[in-house]
């Protein structure tokens, strides 16, 4: 017999209840979520901010594996499938557009309707018996604030069962504050309020959603950021960790209406924050409190209240692109009433917040997704973790996710990223193009 010490899969014993511990039946609760590598569809994504979309500009995307074009057209902003009926040309790549109503496919001429998806007529062969009898699927947008938001549907989700965009938002304050309150900082604005300013970026991330989404409410990963440059100039106390005490630590939400998510009961007795490790000879050191509260919704929509500064919230999307890339909405919300305070929002987030918060504070967070990113890619990694009791927060949202998701994505025919080890992948590469969001133009 093998004298070699077993290492045998944690249990925990003390101060978490083993409703918590990852096992196999636990694991089986959230089934849905481990099969959602391509993202969760049915769904309100960010698209674009609108002043990437100017009047009769058309561009290209990917979420959930979905190719979907963009066009504005007499201010109005239209979604349909980037992806002709024809031979599945892309839209998008080289736009064209012969009027204000309809997209065309530069291949063939296939034309459809901007506001039904129809398929109006044939550039060169106007007389075809197919014209009329067929189209590609519409997305809904709604443009709210400097954002437009699309409903990423499978073709066959009917219009009439599209939600509101708020359903799929975080939750709204003041209309929460009673149920969530918290007397450490101010109600936190949100991008439907009137008067909002939006302010933040996106960018792609080489990862899977799901990896990148858990890092943004995962109560462990602070230590990440210790030695970032906004905490030390403002000399915050970020704690080294935040563990559960209780088992209400976290309030999940299952309201008939509204959006589906959980919240975080941070900054009370039902988290207690780690500010030492004697055995190590670790010990935060700031002198400010910067208090702050994660929450997070279906599709994956992370909430943290009062960051970076009081007044301001910041909410981040990880909109999945392919199932090992996303593309990462970090945006910053404060309410402005008046000309001079959206100018000295503006002058603040230039100057502290994007250089500080979301690019070096956000920047550990996108090499420690990348990180994880190969133990969880053959989709065994989820298997495989051994979990503690911080990890409660990403257990509670996989049940969640499983439960009140509208669809698991899996990839349309043709489209960008469902093969690994296609031609063009290995042509871009080799001519120095990163995979992204947005679809590269054809250049003449």
């Amino acid at each position: 017999m093998s004298e070699e010490k077993i290492v045998r899969r944690r249990v925990v014993t003390k101060g978490i209840s083993d409703s918590r511990t990852n096992d196999a039946k636990t694991q089986s609760q959230y089934q849905p979520y481990k099969d959602a590598a391509w993202g969760f569809v049915n769904h309100w994504y960010p698209a674009l901010f609108s002043e990437e979309l100017e009047e009769d500009q058309v561009e290209g995307i990917q979420i959930c594996g979905i190719p979907i074009v963009l066009r504005r057209a007499n201010g109005k902003v239209f979604a349909l499938k980037d992806q002709c009926i024809h031979r599945g040309v892309r839209l998008s790549e080289k736009p064209m557009c012969f009027n204000k109503d309809t997209i065309t496919c530069w291949y063939h001429g296939f034309t459809f309707d901007l506001e039904d998806g129809d398929l109006t007529t044939i550039v060169g062969n106007p007389n075809d018996k197919l014209i009329g009898t067929t189209g590609i699927t519409t997305y809904p947008i709604h443009e709210v604030n400097g954002m437009i938001f699309v409903f990423v549907r499978e073709d066959d989700f009917p219009l009439e069962d599209v939600p509101p965009l708020s359903d799929d938002l975080p939750f709204r304050f003041p209309e929460n504050s009673e149920r969530f309150p918290h007397p450490l900082w101010p109600a936190s604005p949100s991008v439907l309020d009137e008067n909002a300013v939006i302010l933040g970026m996106h960018r792609t991330g080489f990862g899977d959603w799901r990896i990148a989404c858990e890092n943004g409410f995962d109560n462990a990963h602070i230590l990440v950021h210790a030695d970032n440059t906004i905490v030390h100039a403002m000399d915050w106390v970020l704690p080294l960790g935040i563990v559960p005490t209780s088992d209400d630590a976290i309030e999940v939400v299952e309201d008939d209406q509204g959006p589906k998510g959980m919240m975080q009961w941070m900054f009370t007795d039902k988290w207690e924050p780690i500010l030492e490790n004697k055995e190590l000879g670790v010990k935060v050191e700031g002198m400010n409190g910067r208090y702050y509260r994660t929450s997070v919704v279906l599709p994956g929509v992370l909430m943290v209240e009062n960051w970076p500064q009081d007044h301001v919230v910041q909410y981040e999307w990880y909109v999945p692109i392919t199932d090992d890339t996303h593309e990462y909405w970090e945006i910053l919300v404060k309410v402005c009433n008046t000309p001079e305070e959206r100018k000295k929002y503006q002058k603040r987030y230039d100057l502290v917040y994007k250089p500080l918060a979301l690019h070096g504070f956000n920047d550990c967070d996108l090499y420690a997704r990348e990180a994880m990113q190969n133990f969880y890619t053959d989709g065994t990694g989820w298997n495989q973790e051994q979990l503690v009791s911080t990890d409660v927060s990403p257990i509670t949202w996989r049940k969640l996710a499983s439960r009140w998701n509208r669809g698991i994505a899996k990839p349309a025919r043709g489209v960008a990223g469902s093969v690994k080890n296609t031609s063009l992948i290995y042509k871009d590469t080799a001519d120095g193009h990163r995979p992204g969001y947005k679809v590269r133009k054809i250049e003449e």
